[in-house]
């Protein structure tokens, strides 16, 4: 893993120069772009730039690896869309904050980042309209021969990759007459494992044995 860099701009060209990095590489490469601006999201302009699955449920037992699932799937949404394509994993207005998946970033913080149009008196309620995007791209010499040109959009919804998991009753709280909860039970099973499986490209039989295997 390479430590990230640090970059600023100035120009009216917002571009990220990425045919230097493929000189010496043999093989893929994997690069996450992270950036702060006062409008929102940002987006590449001369590639497709597509969200990642969101709102899925799937099978409890991802959360034991949930890296491998999360691997698996953007491996999966590569080899569909080829890889001339950058895919959004999260966007997010820092003013805002219903739900959070982590708590939003302080101001100093956001300085540190490069958010230098924030003063360091400004609450922590207020960050200056700062919009955070999380862009995901996974290239090669073949696949993107042309640097990434960015724009920055008025866009600012908030969305973020979210993956649902939900633990069943446990069997000695399940009696026969709850057929309701039963039958609803077996259709959460099989939509979970459904998705898994259309995500990943996993076999749905493996899915389901292992699902079977952790009641």
């Amino acid at each position: 893993f390479l430590r990230p860099l640090q970059l600023s701009f100035q120009s009216e060209r917002f571009m990220l120069p990425i045919q230097l990095g493929m000189l010496n590489a043999s093989g893929p490469q994997d690069l996450f772009i992270f950036t702060l601006t006062r409008k929102g999201r940002v987006r590449v302009a001369n590639y497709p730039t597509l969200n990642i699955p969101a709102d899925l449920t799937l099978p409890y037992f991802v959360r034991e690896d949930f890296g491998a699932f999360y691997k698996a799937m953007f491996d999966r949404m590569v080899k569909d869309n080829g890889r001339r394509t950058a895919y959004l994993e999260y966007a997010w207005d820092m003013n805002w904050c219903d739900p959070c998946a982590a708590d939003p970033l302080s101001v100093s913080e956001l300085r540190a980042l490069g958010a230098d149009w924030i003063s360091e008196e400004q609450a922590t309620t207020d960050k200056g309209q700062v919009f955070v995007t999380r862009l995901h791209i996974r290239y090669d010499k073949e696949s993107f021969p042309e640097d990434l040109e960015l724009e920055v959009t008025n866009e600012r919804t908030n969305f973020q990759g979210r993956f649902i998991t939900t633990s069943p009753a446990a069997p000695e709280c399940i009696s026969p007459e709850d057929k309701a909860y039963i039958a609803e039970l077996k259709a959460r099973r099989q939509t979970q494992a459904s998705n898994l499986a259309r995500t990943t490209n996993w076999s749905i039989m493996s899915i389901l044995e292992k699902m079977r295997m952790m009641r």
